[in-house]
């Protein structure tokens, strides 16, 4: 039997001013969950937030830094002063640069593995603070990448970092289990996912559209029908890790 109640369960979703990090908001909106939503952008967060108090006046977007763990801390307090604390999170924010290992620069390696694996961690743990004083049937969801499963050609520190997440994924698994805590973990894997991250990651927009152009691309609802999916589990399911990617991907 499925659950069917997330009235009023807090979920902080981070990256959520685009793509895939707005669509799970969009959708955790229609089941009744306390929205948390956290970026960089502010007239982005904005703009979500005014389309999400269409549907849910639980809102709370808050401007976040993720490279900067004092910023991270402010959020998390700031969650627990409005509602007590999180009782799902789910890490979406994630970035990639098309930087060799050969030839990358230093500084676009460093700011994949702050946000997609250190700023990842510092937000599971104090996620989990709040879930075991709350003692709350919790949930962390990691938005991963298939470049956890394959490396593709020039990125092997992106995908370092996601193959990072896909080890966090089951050493937190087996620390929970191990605590005996009534937390789930979870990841989901996508492929290509027609967003900006092909923009960002070849700094070209015209190498997003060619690479969009090619087939059937995932969009990010997709990515959020799975995150409730897992969510929406019963309590003696544990999904691990979904990987999902186009039809006609061919890795």
């Amino acid at each position: 039997m499925m659950k069917e109640d997330s009235a009023k369960k807090v979920a902080l979703i981070t990256g959520a001013s685009s793509g895939i990090g707005e669509a799970i908001a969009r959708r955790l909106a229609k089941e009744n969950y306390r929205l948390v939503v956290c970026a960089r952008r502010q007239e982005r967060l904005d703009k979500l937030t005014e389309k999400l108090k269409e549907k849910n006046s639980d809102i709370l977007a808050l401007k976040v830094d993720l490279r900067q763990e004092a910023e991270i801390l402010t959020m998390f307090n700031t969650i627990r002063q409005q509602w007590g604390g999180v009782d799902v999170l789910i890490n979406n924010a994630g970035l990639g640069h098309k930087e060799p290992l050969m030839t990358g620069e230093t500084e676009a390696w460093r700011e994949m593995l702050e946000v997609n694996v250190l700023a990842l961690c510092i937000c599971t743990r104090e996620a989990i603070k709040d879930i075991s004083d709350r003692f709350s049937e919790g949930h962390i969801i990691h938005i991963s990448s298939m470049s956890g499963h394959r490396i593709p050609l020039y990125s092997g520190v992106y995908a370092a970092s996601k193959y990072a997440v896909r080890a966090l994924t089951e050493g937190l698994r087996q620390e929970l289990r191990e605590a005996n805590k009534n937390i789930k973990i979870s990841s989901i894997s996508p492929g290509f996912v027609e967003t900006e991250f092909a923009e960002k990651y070849s700094n070209s927009k015209e190498k997003a559209q060619e690479l969009y152009s090619r087939f059937s691309m995932l969009q990010p609802e997709d990515i959020a029908n799975a995150v409730y999916y897992i969510l929406s589990q019963p309590d003696y399911v544990q999904i691990h890790d979904i990987l999902l990617r186009p039809t006609q991907q061919k890795s």
